[in-house]
């Protein structure tokens, strides 16, 4: 049966690494999952209860498409909390995980061959999704100076007609300043690209608080998710917040693809805005592995590594040990029973010479993982 060009995506290189280390530890091996980029824990604990409760009184049927009004409010009051911004509940597009929410936006925005920038390193579904879409990702190759992050410099030359930001990033963890953030934003409304800003990890921040894109400007999309501050990637539940001149073409749209999102998922989520305290607990799980991964990679050899200001990731060149990162990554799995990412998940161009580290892990594991890399390096003498 023929199938259509959109759908000759490349693989998620990371989900094909989660399946060989399934089938090591199918075969009695211990595993170290330093590739996956979701929290170990459970969704929060009031999530739980509320999700409990509701299935004893409520059918749980579809709700509008833009989410669950309770929600959509309480998403609102968040902006306030966390930004001091005043936000509209209106705005609130309740989607079944960011995933929804990026087919949602390219959906609103984009017409077939529009090019999109996204930055490179990033995270690969975005390409993989345009692609999808019979739009035209462009590849921008950020620098280890700029911390990985697009400057306006590097979209002077292209003709775009949106550009997708994250901060912190997917795979770096580097975030934007607010200026760094405005200069972006001030390029594309004066260029009429749509600004799109990915917050998803927004919440897992170390020493400064991340900005979002609406402490700038109401003229983009911000996506986000309760994937990974919330605790629950399983899920499929994120937001997306537009501009109020968008809400009702955003709307049918989402009506047409997706009815709703799931609305078990909806009452853990608004449940979950709420449990701060064991939250918080698992922010400072994130802060203490995120030391110890710093100072552990350095010890193995790992020395060449992208400053993490948010998420629970470490980026790093290995090119001193290895010009194909999968490889690499397929002989540290086999001989030191820990999962790590390939770079070419986020970089097609020089990702064969970097990998991803994830700790998002209980502080058990990381530790153990760091010691079993240092084993690893130090048979192959890279390290002392």
């Amino acid at each position: 049966m023929r199938v259509s060009r959109r759908g000759q995506v490349d693989p998620f290189i990371v989900m094909d690494v989660m399946e060989q280390a399934r089938k090591a530890e199918s075969d009695g091996r211990s595993i170290i999952h330093m590739e996956v980029g979701q929290p170990s824990t459970a969704a929060p604990k009031m999530a739980r209860e509320a999700l409990s409760a509701a299935m004893e009184n409520d059918a749980l049927g579809y709700t509008v498409a833009l989410g669950i009004p309770e929600l959509r409010q309480r998403i609102a009051s968040l902006y306030k909390n966390w930004y001091n911004v005043d936000l509209n509940p209106d705005r609130v597009v309740v989607t079944p995980g960011s995933s929804g929410a990026f087919i949602l936006a390219f959906s609103a925005l984009f017409d077939a061959g529009d090019k999109v920038g996204v930055g490179e390193p990033g995270y690969p579904s975005y390409r993989q999704i345009l692609r999808a879409m019979s739009l035209d990702p462009i590849g921008i190759q950020t620098q280890a100076e700029n911390r990985f992050q697009p400057v306006v410099d590097e979209l002077k030359a292209l003709d775009l007609a949106g550009l997708m930001v994250a901060s912190p990033a997917n795979p770096s963890g580097t975030m934007l300043s607010k200026p760094e953030l405005a200069s972006l934003m001030k390029h594309c409304a004066e260029q009429d690209i749509a600004f799109i800003s990915d917050e998803i990890y927004h919440g897992i921040e170390y020493d400064k608080k991340a900005v979002t894109a609406l402490e700038i400007s109401d003229e983009c999309y911000v996506i986000n998710s309760f994937s990974k501050y919330f605790s629950m990637t399983g899920w499929r539940v994120g937001w997306m917040i537009v501009p109020e001149d968008h809400i009702r073409h955003v709307e049918r749209i989402a009506q047409n693809m997706f009815i709703c999102a799931p609305h078990a998922a909806q009452i853990a989520a608004l449940a979950a805005m709420d449990a701060h305290e064991e939250l918080q607990s698992n922010l400072s799980v994130y802060s203490e592995n995120r030391d110890m991964m710093i100072a552990g990679l350095h010890e193995a050899g790992f020395t060449k590594s992208a400053p993490p200001d948010g998420a629970f990731y470490v980026y790093t060149d290995v090119s001193d040990f290895t010009s194909d990162s999968v490889a690499f990554a397929a002989d540290i799995l086999e001989h030191a029973g820990v999962a790590v990412t390939p770079g070419l998940d986020f970089d097609p161009i020089r990702g064969h010479q970097t990998v991803r580290f994830s700790y998002a892990r209980s502080t058990q594991d990381i530790a153990e993982g760091l010691r079993r890399l240092k084993s690893f390096m130090q048979a192959r003498g890279h390290v002392l």
